[in-house]
């Protein structure tokens, strides 16, 4: 099947040519990064977490969202999903594999990656984060490759695929709980030791993966033909609105615990988050941008169907997902560290070097994703109506 991925058409070709100098592109850069350190980013001794970290937490993020495709299909045997199931497993591999790229070009030396091999920690929480984005992309990988070829050969999955299936469920809910407990568990930043961190991670999660995937479903019906179905777009889309619905409810409940009990401790952050004190200003700007977008994408998705405006729904699609990456990537982060422990605020702003590396890492995987939706769509096209994915039991 990896044959289907080298046959296109001249606009294929020149997408992916785009894609691999952007990623050359990239590379460039992190090899300057190789050379002089970190200290070509942004970051420092007081933010040591910056554009590359946020990225991490938001792409762990879509890739735990493909469960809400699994769980409809194995569990409640919805089987209009089944034409769009292995699309979500795909972007959890692309995702999987970017979040771990980008774990990689944050550290200064990459060769200490070996180290959480090399010594292993159960009681580290970066130990268990590995454990479970390594398995979940070998899970991902073995269910989309091997979904696809059973539906080449129209037969039902084995009993170990099916385990398999069932296994990736709560795998995938773990991956982004550990990742929250990383962030919650460390006392000594207040506005991440909140115990609904996780589950907002969860809701913002459960917003932007099905979003991305549905906003890709709408690109490759324009490029391709693909069509996964009016009831599917629909089922995506009332998805994206409950969940986003959920996302929306915790910010509020976070906004009012901390600012209704005065808690110094938290106020300080949610003030220079929101109301920019120190004077930096432009993460206020993205912080009221994510939350008045969220609001505005809920209110047109609720009002807006398929039938209606499908341009309407891909640009609030758009909008939805960077202001998912805004509020759990640069926001969180920054105002995590800031004010400092010593009550300081520290200004910290992506340099030209750390978003070209982050442009290449962005383009290699969608160089991958590219890759794999193609095998997906060329399979797809060539099976028999007879042993089509939606007539398979």
């Amino acid at each position: 099947m990896v044959e289907k991925a080298f046959q296109g058409g001249k606009n294929y070709w020149m997408w992916l040519l785009f894609l691999f100098l952007l990623t050359i592109y990239g590379f460039i850069f992190y090899s300057k990064q190789l050379i002089y350190g970190l200290g070509i980013t942004g970051m420092g001794r007081d933010v040591s977490w910056g554009l590359y970290i946020a990225n991490f937490t938001f792409f762990v993020g879509v890739a735990a969202s493909a469960v809400m495709l699994v769980i409809p299909y194995y569990l409640h045997r919805v089987k209009e999903y089944s034409e769009t199931l292995v699309f979500a497993e795909f972007l959890a591999v692309a995702s999987v594999f970017l979040a771990i790229l980008f774990v990689f070009v944050d550290l200064g030396k990459p060769e200490r990656v070996f180290n959480v091999l090399i010594y292993p920690s159960p009681n580290s929480l970066l130990f268990w984060d590995m454990v479970v984005l390594s398995g979940y992309l070998l899970l991902n990988v073995i269910l989309g490759w091997k979904g696809l070829d059973l539906a080449k050969k129209g037969i039902d999955s084995p009993r170990w695929l099916k385990i398999l299936i069932y296994t990736s469920i709560p795998w995938a809910i773990s991956i982004h709980t550990v990742t929250a407990f990383i962030y919650c568990g460390l006392l000594s930043r207040p506005f991440w030791f909140s115990s609904l961190l996780a589950p907002r991670f969860l809701a913002s999660a459960f917003t932007s993966g099905p979003s991305i995937l549905l906003a890709l479903c709408l690109v490759l019906n324009r490029l391709t033909g693909f069509d996964p179905g009016l009831r599917v777009l629909e089922n995506l889309k009332k998805t994206v609105t409950y969940a986003l619905s959920i996302h929306i409810f915790f910010l509020v409940a976070e906004f009012f615990t901390t600012f209704y009990s005065g808690s110094p401790e938290h106020l300080r952050h949610f003030e220079y988050l929101l109301l920019g004190s120190g004077g930096h200003y432009w993460l206020t700007a993205l912080s009221w941008f994510s939350l008045i977008a969220s609001i505005f994408s809920f209110l047109t998705l609720i009002s807006t169907g398929f039938s209606k405006n499908r341009v309407l729904i891909f640009v609030t699609l758009l909008i939805l997902i960077f202001a998912i990456w805004v509020e759990k990537g640069l926001t969180l982060i920054v105002t995590g560290f800031n004010p400092t422990v010593d009550l300081r605020i520290v200004r910290y702003v992506p340099t030209f070097e750390e978003i070209s590396i982050t442009l290449g890492v962005w383009s290699l995987g969608a160089l991958i994703l590219t890759l794999l939706f193609k095998i997906a769509i060329s399979i797809k096209r060539s099976l028999p109506p007879q042993i089509s994915l939606s007539e398979r039991k």
